[in-house]
């Protein structure tokens, strides 16, 4: 799960400023499996960025599980999903989490041996030092939130360009399986790459939310949305094994859809002429016998 910004330019409705992306703007929520789209919902700004994602997340995983029943499912987020309410769902969903956890003086203190050992590794080779542990923890509890129980915390002990850098992840996912720095680099750190799925719904015109409703604006989301999947399958099934199977959404486009053509009706066919200077044709003609297969 993760939450982008969509700038604003006039008057819509469900208008707020946002101070981290410091402008007017929509916060949609997208959720990915892999390169899979799952949902994209438009929300307004002045919302927490987990706000509505358990509903999503509800829906989308008795949507999986009644196509595969014995699925193992694994919600990944930033700290923004953090949230008491949705990791208690998990738990009794059955749905393993990895979360960021926001960092406090708490956490640094608790992790505050291995700081010091990143800290002398760092004065001794110049170079970025990193020391993982983990520890069981709880939040302290408040009227408006505090977690119900103790949680698995993986946390980083950083020391990078003479300055600490800690970072923490909360899990239901068992030492065992996952010890603290390969949940944290392999499992957690790759997350990353959902942010260029969303970069292509940009290159797919999600951002033109220009229209006056909430209700128009969802639905160009929902078309650019559409466009994605459509531009997906042509990269796993039209696009497998050619130079362009990893290639971007907008690098799809432009080399192989937007190409000069001159096109004549007769009675009888449509004929589409294409430039003879075309410098992909054997990548176009290989992904029409993959379509066609």
């Amino acid at each position: 799960m993760d939450t982008t910004d969509l700038p604003l330019h006039g008057k819509q409705e469900g208008r707020f400023f946002h101070g981290y992306y410091d402008s007017y703007c929509y916060l949609p929520l997208y959720v990915f499996c892999g390169d899979q789209l799952l949902c994209a919902r438009m929300r307004e700004a002045n919302h927490d960025a987990s706000f509505g994602c358990l509903t999503e997340v509800e829906r989308i995983v008795a949507q999986i599980r009644a196509a595969w029943p014995n699925v193992r499912i694994i919600l990944r987020g930033d700290s923004g999903f953090c949230r008491n309410q949705v990791m208690s769902w998990c738990e009794a969903q059955g749905v393993d989490f990895v979360f960021g956890l926001a960092r406090n003086q708490r956490l640094r203190r608790i992790i505050g041996r291995q700081m010091h050992e990143a800290s002398e590794q760092w004065k001794q080779t110049g170079k970025p030092a990193r020391v993982f542990t983990e520890f069981a923890y709880e939040t302290k509890k408040t009227k408006k939130s505090g977690w119900e129980r103790e949680r698995r915390v993986a946390a980083k002990a950083e020391h990078i360009d003479g300055k600490e850098n800690p970072r923490f992840v909360v899990t239901s996912l068992a030492s065992e399986r996952w010890a603290a720095q390969e949940l944290y680099e392999k499992l957690y750190c790759a997350r990353g790459e959902m942010e260029n799925r969303i970069k292509e719904q940009f290159s797919l015109f999600a951002d033109r939310v220009s229209s006056e409703t909430m209700r128009a604006n969802q639905m160009r989301v929902y078309l650019s949305a559409m466009a994605y999947v459509l531009m997906n399958g042509l990269r796993r099934l039209g696009l497998a094994g050619t130079e362009l199977a990893q290639a971007q959404v907008s690098t799809i486009r432009t080399k192989l859809l937007k190409i000069g053509a001159q096109i004549r009706v007769t009675v009888r066919k449509v004929w589409i002429s294409m430039a003879s200077s075309y410098p992909w044709q054997g990548l176009y003609g290989e992904v029409w016998q993959n379509l066609r297969c």
